[in-house]
């Protein structure tokens, strides 16, 4: 051991924990210079996966069940995400999705796909990836999770569509390991048949008390006597008598946070108790808030990738989309503002960046920006 070691505070008792781990634990020494592998075992950059088998939950969405090409999935949080990689038309891409199955299953993880209106990548997985196909993914991300020591006993999950996805994993650990925790789920859906794990998550609740499963179905048929509507502050206070005692997550696609945030708002819940996941950029970025007057998102731009080439972007799309349109390849993982790993150094010009972004100080402050939430305003040059 360094001699400059012995100064360290506790190094005594310290020293004396080692040796009794030695004695009668583990003797980590065996692992000396593995500390790299190891990390990777937990933290993998990148985890090759083989479609084992696709799930037809509604009509336009599927289950893929990805089983490792080695053996071994890292383990994950109920809530955290993986990033699918994929070469759609030529051009090198990803999506990041929720894992949908229990933390507990570590031989294989389930990501549910919903078909997108005009989608890109949605399309890519529906129609064109099939059992048996190898698939490239990160390893286990994001921060959208349960934690005891900050969140209540008593989590009431508000999901739309494919949002659901989190929630089944979260749930099913739930079932599977008789946690000691109570859930509400309001499950909002156009329609009946858009209900995604239905029957599964009908069987949990009947099965299991501290689960409260009701579907909100705002376009409903003639035959359904559910609950209808939206899931507004009404709805809430409904289902959920001891609203100040619940921790709330809430995770579904944009339009859905405009409308039910300003709702759990109006209950003068505090922000600490309103959790939500992430989301991609809008789909029409000129009608998010802030987006300068007169520009349409079709001007196109240059962009001055220093040290590589000047490329071509429209003023609607990200910098990231325009970077991978054109075969330049950067780290990304989250591609919702969150993760920072798509960062780079804007060296000149103006970008558009839109609300939710989570830049660091540092960032701002040296002129990084998320190359996967900013679109160009003018011709700009970056450093990757």
């Amino acid at each position: 051991m360094k001699a400059y070691a012995k100064h360290f505070d506790r190094f005594e008792a310290l020293k004396n924990e080692m040796e009794e781990g030695r004695r009668n634990g583990i003797d980590y020494r065996a692992d000396r210079g593995k500390t790299g592998a190891i990390i990777n075992l937990y933290h993998p950059k990148t985890i090759d996966c083989q479609v084992s088998e696709i799930i037809e939950e509604t009509p336009d969405a599927k289950t893929f069940r990805l089983s490792p090409a080695n053996g071994y999935m890292p383990p994950f949080l109920a809530g955290q995400y993986i990033n699918v990689f994929g070469e759609v038309n030529g051009i090198r891409t990803s999506r990041p999705y929720s894992i949908s199955s229990s933390p507990l299953q570590r031989m294989y993880y389930d990501i549910t796909v919903a078909r997108v209106a005009d989608g890109f990548f949605s399309d890519y997985m529906l129609n064109i990836v099939k059992k048996g196909d190898r698939l490239q993914t990160s390893g286990p991300s994001g921060h959208f999770y349960f934690n005891p020591l900050f969140h209540s006993k008593h989590s009431v999950f508000i999901a739309g569509g494919c949002g659901i996805t989190p929630f089944m994993s979260m749930i099913r650990e739930i079932c599977d390991a008789g946690l000691n925790r109570n859930v509400t789920l309001l499950y909002g859906n156009r329609g009946e048949k858009n209900i995604i794990f239905h029957d599964e998550l009908k069987e949990l609740s009947e099965r299991n008390s501290n689960i409260n499963y009701i579907p909100v179905i705002s376009d409903p048929s003639g035959i359904y006597s559910g609950q209808c509507g939206f899931i507004d502050a009404c709805c809430v206070q409904k289902f959920v008598p001891d609203i100040s005692e619940c921790t709330y997550y809430i995770c579904g696609p944009e339009a859905m946070y405009e409308y039910c945030l300003p709702q759990l708002e109006s209950m003068n819940l505090p922000l600490r108790k309103i959790r939500r996941e992430m989301f991609p950029s809008a789909r029409d970025i000129t009608k998010e808030k802030g987006w300068p007057a007169g520009v349409t998102g079709q001007e196109e731009f240059s962009v001055k990738v220093r040290g590589v080439r000047t490329i071509t972007a429209k003023s609607g799309e990200t910098l990231l989309a325009a970077l991978e349109r054109a075969g330049i390849i950067i780290p990304v993982n989250c591609r919702c503002g969150e993760c920072s790993i798509c960062r780079v150094k804007l060296i000149s010009g103006k970008v558009f960046q839109p609300r939710n972004v989570h830049l660091r100080l540092a960032d701002a402050r040296f002129g990084y920006i998320h190359s996967c939430k900013c679109y160009p305003l003018e011709d700009i040059e970056i450093m990757l």
